[in-house]
């Protein structure tokens, strides 16, 4: 914390004799200085000073020697073609060499701490290859004669032979009128692959023209850049050149690394706060539009995982309790692991935000949507029986109460012996019960026959909609028998009983509405969320990646009474993981084909990462035991890594059985592990965690074990689903792996035992 208290320092009195700030003699700009820390680290700093007032521009705290180098050859300037303000060299400084030397020694030790660990794992079974002979006829997949435990190495991709910007259009000129270096333009239209750009886009000064670069590999078009980063804008010249360079660091793409520090309160949340506050203080120019932008009507952000959807989230909650104290905000999301986690970071974003405990009090209300719904069914109390009636045609029903599992099955064994077996099953049954039944309030055979069935992709006649009728007759009479409801029920009765409410002059339960992981939320829950709040300005706001949804059936906003159409925007840059690993995630979206919660294709093509990292490795074993065994080796390789805590690194697993399995058998091989749940990670251990717990999570390093086929995708039985619920069934299987994949900010790697999973291609 002595940054902390420099800066704060700083901050009161630049003139307090402890702070040392000093000029550097011989320095190629007059405004930098260096100020003390402590003994071996200094402060390097621009200040400016306009109209009386003085500005210091933070650049960082190094060591005493290397903050000398910096401050000799740095200059704070504008760029000329844009305005933006940067920082640049005179020369190369000695020192980045120095760093680039280390970047690189790091990576190369981290892939020798692999190596090492797959050749451990590779001689290990060479050794005992008798007794695992014995151990694999026991093992949950055969055992492959021509697969070891090695690293599986995919065939070297052909380099095309045009270069990669000049195939999305863009050459040197276009680079030069964004206000890219001459010197880095040459070298970025040479580049071939994206891996090539990569590698030139990390040697900008400026963080915006890495970005820029990124953006146009990726395929993202040069005009919707120049809007991005605000680079369409004509350049103000006027002033002095302070007062330019102080314009300068308001600039849309100048924000992408400077912040504004107004108060001691903001500083301090800076400098404690961790890597947490890269992601809620240090907004990228669009996320902060989307957290400043008023909308008339349901608005809907999209983007990959680790783009900061969820950040835009939080920013705007406390955007519009910052305006209107007494405003009932609602911030939920899918699980209740992810609104805890929601209501955390809001905290830890402004600790002065009111968070309301109870429905109805002003301040931001954080809970899932399942316990909003089951809060709002509590409200009802004796109205209740109104809003049962309007949804299913009859009363009595006990909303704390809940259907039996077995329900839909037993239903199917009663009345659907005449159907064919892709529609008699509980899947198929449950999905058409939540998509086509509940939202259209369909209470008798006659309307069923006659209601649209949108999207549902397998076509019923009117002789098998009789049929299917009988089986949802048998399920609400078990339901009514013992007074119970299943969760879709509760969510479109609360819906109904909040719409009556409201029209009889109760009002609506909320101000604002703000949704995380919408791509998850069923229709009977969208249909519950819009009548929580009165359509207008800033009513409801959305985020949804329909790339990472691993529950429920596919959603059009539209059909349920929110329509975002106009109003919707993408964010394409992630900040979590990096680019060889987001690389790795896409891939696994290759096979699949996506809609957005507008009804709109999405294409996971544009996302990209401005970070760099070593290949996610692939390791294949001949049983179960072996590939415990490699886990084992590789997971204390990454624990005695400098910096790097068991908290830090994660196991991830399929089904919850499998997680049992894996954290048993690694504790048997001396891995402090710990299978996380419903319950927080602690510091200590390596977390153990299913990939549908681990979504909202991120760790420096994850191994995904398990990935062999049958395991993921999941046994599915195709005499037990339509083939369009079979379809939609592996798209979500697909987006889980993605999902798991992307909570490595740092390091992936992926295990399986016999046969790969065709997931991995």
């Amino acid at each position: 914390m002595k940054a902390l208290a420099f800066l704060d320092k700083l901050t009161k009195d630049d003139t307090l004799p402890g702070l040392h700030i000093e000029p550097i003699k011989g320095s190629a700009d007059s405004r930098i200085r260096t100020g003390r820390v402590d003994r071996g680290y200094r402060a390097v700093l621009f200040k400016l000073t306009e109209g009386g007032a003085v500005t210091y521009v933070f650049h960082g705290v190094y060591e005493h020697d290397k903050a000398n180098h910096l401050a000799e050859r740095a200059v704070l300037k504008t760029n000329p073609v844009n305005g933006v303000t940067e920082v640049r060299y005179v020369e190369p400084a000695p020192l980045a060499d120095w760093e680039k030397e280390h970047a690189e020694y790091e990576a190369m030790a981290q892939l020798e701490a692999e190596k090492e660990a797959t050749e451990g794992a590779r001689d290990t079974a060479e050794e005992t290859v008798a007794a695992e002979a014995a151990e694999s006829a026991q093992a949950e997949a055969p055992e492959p004669a021509e697969e070891a435990a090695v690293v599986a190495k995919p065939a070297e991709p052909e380099v095309p032979a045009e270069p990669l910007l000049t195939r999305h259009g863009v050459d040197a000129t276009a680079l030069a009128q964004l206000g890219v270096d001459e010197a880095l333009a040459a070298r970025a239209v040479q580049a071939h692959t994206e891996e090539e750009l990569l590698a030139v886009a990390e040697d900008a000064e400026a963080e915006w023209q890495e970005l820029v670069l990124i953006a146009l590999g990726s395929g993202q078009g040069i005009d919707e850049v120049r809007r991005e980063f605000g680079l369409d804008a004509a350049v103000d010249t006027t002033g002095t050149e302070e007062q330019r360079i102080l314009r300068g660091l308001q600039h849309p793409a100048a924000l992408v690394t400077y912040t504004w520090i107004e108060d001691d309160e903001e500083l301090r949340r800076v400098v404690e706060d961790g890597d947490f506050s890269a992601w809620r203080v240090f907004l990228h120019p669009l996320q902060k539009e989307f957290v400043e932008r008023d909308y008339n009507g349901p608005a809907k952000l999209a983007g990959g995982a680790g783009t900061g959807k969820t950040v835009v989230l939080l920013h705007r909650a406390r955007r519009l309790a910052a305006e209107n104290p007494e405003a009932r905000i609602l911030l939920t999301t899918f699980t209740r692991n992810l609104a805890d986690a929601l209501r955390r970071d809001l905290v830890k974003l402004d600790p002065t935000v009111p968070i309301a405990k109870q429905l109805g009090e002003p301040g931001v209300h954080v809970t899932g949507v399942d316990a909003l719904v089951r809060a709002v069914a509590m409200k009802a109390g004796r109205d209740v029986g109104a809003a049962t009636g309007t949804v299913l045609g009859a009363e009595g029903y006990d909303l704390s109460d809940r259907r039996d599992a077995k329900a839909w099955s037993e239903a199917v064994d009663a009345a659907g012996g005449d159907l064919p077996a892709e529609v008699a099953n509980e899947t198929f049954m449950a999905a058409e019960y939540a998509m086509v039944v509940l939202p259209k309030r369909v209470r008798t055979v006659e309307e069923y026959v006659r209601v649209p069935r949108r999207g549902r992709g397998t076509a019923l006649n009117r002789k098998q909609r009789l049929q299917v009728w009988k089986v949802i007759e048998k399920y609400r009479a078990a339901g009514r028998a013992k007074g119970a409801l299943d969760f879709e029920e509760i969510a479109a009765v609360s819906a109904a009983y909040a719409q009556q409410r409201a029209e009889g002059g109760g009002g609506r339960f909320f101000d604002h509405v703000l949704v995380d992981e919408g791509q998850d939320l069923t229709p009977a829950k969208w249909q519950f969320l819009r009548v929580m709040v009165e359509p207008g300005r800033n009513d409801m706001f959305l985020a949804e990646d329909t790339h990472q949804r691993i529950y429920g059936q596919k959603v059009t906003l539209s059909h349920y009474g929110i329509e975002s159409r106009g109003r919707s925007r993408r964010l394409t840059l992630n900040y979590r993981t990096t680019q060889q690993n987001l690389g790795w995630a896409m891939k696994v979206l290759d096979g699949g084909e996506f809609e957005d919660l507008d009804g709109e294709a999405e294409s996971h093509t544009e996302y990209r990462s401005a970070r760099s990292g070593p290949k996610p490795v692939v390791l294949a074993a001949r049983s179960f035991a072996e590939e415990l065994d490699a886990a084992a080796d590789l997971i204390a390789k990454w624990s005695r890594q400098p910096g790097v805590k068991l908290e830090t690194i994660a196991v991830l697993v399929r089904t919850k059985p499998t997680l049992t399995k894996v954290v048993t058998g690694l504790a048997e091989r001396g891995v402090k592990i710990r299978a996380v749940e419903q319950e927080s990670v602690r510091a200590g251990a390596v977390v153990g965690m299913t990939m549908h717990r681990a979504k909202g999570t991120e760790f420096s390093h994850v191994l995904l074990m398990d990935v062999r086929d049958g395991a993921l995708p999941v046994g599915m039985r195709k005499a037990n689903f339509s083939e369009a619920d079979l379809d939609d069934a592996l798209l979500r299987e697909r987006s889980l792996l993605y999902v798991a994949a992307t909570r490595a900010r740092d390091v992936l790697a992926v295990s399986y035992h016999g046969a790969r999973s065709p997931l991995l291609g």
